[in-house]
């Protein structure tokens, strides 16, 4: 199972992407985690420790790893690199393990837009592409508020395209640009889940909404989760109402999506 999880910036998308990583490694699943957001809020939701956290470095701020692997120094454009180096040992060499899962950070290239032609923007789309298409684990993905990741090859690798929404149209607008966005790039199935549901109207309103897009299941707004949050501890382990709402998405998801 390969699934990518988007959605505008607060939405909840990086609870739903540890939450489901813990409940797929809880199956005795290997579990690459990658964290693809700028804003790299996944290994604390994971639960890792905060004094762990701080030594990690996305592979986007990796000069060095950059250089050796792309045979061009990060941030230049023009020249001459690799375009297909090798990525397939990264998991294991930098990846963060934890409870059956790998965690890999990724972070974005700072030298220009999303689809710059530099070296280090090269090395992440080849990475992703290994990770969705050839790897053979459960591989979770938590990104921006966008495709930009993507490539058509790895976009029509993913499963299951989940876009997180909350009940307001700047959610459901960013819902509906990113589902065009990836049906334009192959993706198969795109999925919402709904978050910081406070009653049944508020599901109405997203069903009404969201066109062309399945809705997976609600999340009801929980105290708890914000709760953990300011404790830096993981949802998965001190929200057990939310981690049983997304057990039932992940039993909808994998009846959607049949696994080969």
């Amino acid at each position: 199972m390969k699934i990518a999880v988007t959605g505008k910036g607060g939405v909840g998308k990086t609870t739903l992407s540890a939450i489901l990583s813990h409940l797929f490694a809880g199956e005795g699943k290997r579990v690459i985690a990658v964290d693809a957001d700028p804003d790299a809020n996944l290994a604390q939701a994971l639960g890792i420790k905060l004094s762990d956290i701080g030594k990690m470095r996305p592979i986007a701020d990796m000069p060095e790893l950059i250089e050796e692997r792309m045979g061009a120094k990060p941030g230049t454009m023009g020249g001459i690199f690799k375009l297909n180096p090798r990525v397939d040992d990264l998991p294991e060499e930098i990846g963060y393990r934890l409870d059956g899962i790998t965690l890999l950070v990724t972070g974005k290239s700072k030298a220009a837009a999303s689809g710059c032609y530099c070296p280090e923007n090269v090395l992440l789309r080849r990475l992703l592409k290994h990770l969705v298409v050839e790897r053979d684990e459960v591989v979770i993905v938590d990104m921006e508020a966008g495709i930009e990741h993507l490539t058509r090859g790895t976009a029509e690798a993913v499963d299951a395209f989940i876009v997180v929404v909350e009940p307001g149209q700047r959610s459901i607008q960013t819902a509906n640009t990113v589902k065009e966005m990836a049906q334009g790039l192959g993706v198969r199935h795109v999925f919402v889940v709904a978050n910081k549901v406070r009653n049944d109207g508020d599901i109405s309103f997203l069903k009404e909404h969201i066109k062309g897009m399945e809705l997976l299941g609600a999340i009801r707004f929980d105290q708890s989760v914000m709760d953990a949050d300011v404790r830096g501890d993981s949802p998965f382990h001190a929200a057990e109402e939310i981690v049983r709402e997304i057990s039932g998405i992940k039993r909808k998801l994998e009846g959607l999506i049949k696994e080969p």
